[in-house]
């Protein structure tokens, strides 16, 4: 892997001996590989950077086709399945992590030749695309053809279809950086509503997250957020928001056998009873148990009198954004 693709270090994960292939071809100025192994990790660390500065950076496409890899570098961390490609940047240290036998199609590029500024490099690198997003429904199946194909084609096809890959992956960091689209309701209406519903089915799950959304609708965590960002609300706000409404409306329910206010939160999802009350008294003012006295008081959730405050939809006094039972950190 070294000599044909960067210098790197190879650590196998898995406790018995390891197997692995490694085929390359190059189509003009695009190196393509494709590495099939057993659970490993793969680290450029800054050591190895050093000892080659004469080496040329390198844009890589890694395209995972079977098993999962974990990318890091620049201090982000994406989970790229199989069917995703992730960016990364070989003049800055990296590392994937392979936790299960896996294929993967690597493409590099020169960074120089797709003549973008190294800042839209950096902000592209570290985020998963998947073919149910955006461009990615175009690249995925173009680069996965390529790359099973390279070795076919003559040297010329291989200078004129270098050139196109160079044009998708500059198309493709404009994709990752540019401004997200004016207006995600408009042509996402149907996503952030299956959104929506998947999140009132599932308030009771605590592990319940946008990184959990993200997953299960096949998206990006990021292109999760970008389809909220024309809702008012951020993903984690809402999580939160609709477990404290449906908190509240259990506690003004009156009957024989009443749950515990710690029994109410867990089933709504809420693990740490200190971070419910918190957050439950930041939305309406005041703490579970009194908010239970006072709409008991009342006659229950169904008697006229004292409006529910619509609390968890303006949170007050520095309540936590996400779903987890700690203060969870805040949305992007």
């Amino acid at each position: 892997m070294s000599r044909t693709l960067v210098p790197v270090e190879v650590v196998p994960l898995a406790g018995r001996p390891f197997e692995g292939r490694l085929a390359s071809h190059r189509l003009g100025y695009v190196r393509v590989s494709t590495m099939e192994a057993d659970a490993t990790r793969v680290s450029r660390t800054a050591g190895l950077i050093a000892r080659s500065p004469q080496a040329e950076a390198q844009v890589g496409v890694a395209l995972q086709v079977s098993g999962r890899a974990v990318l890091e570098q620049d201090g982000r961390r994406a989970e790229v399945a199989a069917g995703d490609l992730v960016l990364y940047d070989t003049a800055r240290p990296y590392s994937f992590d392979y936790p299960e036998r896996f294929r993967s199609h690597v493409l590099q590029v020169p960074r120089r030749l797709l003549g973008v500024p190294e800042s839209d490099i950096r902000h592209a690198v570290g985020t998963a695309v998947t073919p149910a997003e955006g461009f990615g429904s175009v690249l995925l199946p173009f680069l996965g053809t390529l790359a099973a194909s390279a070795h076919s084609y003559p040297a010329s096809v291989g200078d004129r279809l270098a050139g196109r890959v160079a044009d998708l992956l500059i198309t493709l960091v404009a994709q990752l950086t540019g401004p997200p689209a004016a207006d995600p309701r408009a042509s996402n209406g149907h996503l952030v509503q299956r959104v929506r519903e998947h999140i009132e089915r599932h308030l009771g799950d605590p592990e319940l997250s946008p990184e959990a959304i993200a997953r299960e609708h096949h998206i990006s965590v990021r292109y999760l957020h970008r389809l909220f960002e024309g809702e008012d609300v951020t993903v984690g706000r809402l999580i939160q928001q609709c477990r404290l409404e449906a908190c509240a409306r259990e506690l003004a329910r009156r009957g024989r056998s009443v749950p515990t206010v710690s029994a109410v939160a867990q089933r709504w999802g809420f693990v740490n009873p200190a971070h419910f009350s918190r957050a439950f008294r930041a939305a309406y003012g005041v703490s579970p148990r009194e908010w239970r006295a006072l709409r008991t008081a009342e006659g229950g959730a169904g008697t006229p009198g004292r409006a529910l405050p619509a609390g968890p939809a303006t949170v007050r006094g520095g309540a936590s954004d996400g779903a987890s039972s700690a203060p969870p950190p805040t949305d992007p």
